[in-house]
């Protein structure tokens, strides 16, 4: 059996939070906050990061709405998760990331980070959160 990694993203704007799962896949360990530049680079830098890490699996939180209706940065990570499939070859799955920012504060407080730093590492704690949320779902 050929063990592979799930790589998981918090897509936004000026920052891709990035988390990786275990080999087996049953536990999300965050690993970077890359710093966003234009999507043709954004892309071409995840793509090599997931090739490097022999990811088979990205998954890209989705932020839907609270009442989980799409809006228009639903639309805009549809659209990111679509050039990434495409251009890497790898497949993309979406991923409910409702209130995954609350966990991942949570977690920050739990592991004393000083409230003047979490901003630093709360994308790539997101991340972690939702892929957490993505093997629960499919362990069920």
């Amino acid at each position: 059996m050929r063990y592979q990694r799930i790589m998981c993203l918090d897509y936004g704007d000026a920052r891709i939070g990035v988390a990786f799962s275990d080999l087996l896949g049953l536990t999300a360990n965050p690993y970077e906050i890359y710093q966003s530049q234009d999507i043709d680079k954004d892309i071409e830098y995840l793509t090599n990061l997931a090739k490097s890490n022999n990811v088979s699996l990205i998954v890209i939180g989705m932020p839907y709405s609270l009442d989980g209706s799409e809006n228009q940065r639903t639309q805009i990570t549809k659209f990111f998760g679509q050039k990434l499939s495409d251009f890497s070859g790898i497949k993309v799955m979406f991923e409910d990331e409702r209130l995954s920012s609350v966990e991942a504060e949570e977690m920050l407080k739990d592991r004393k980070i000083p409230p003047t730093k979490r901003k630093q590492y709360l994308d790539m704690f997101s991340a972690a959160v939702i892929l957490e949320s993505y093997l629960k779902s499919k362990g069920d």
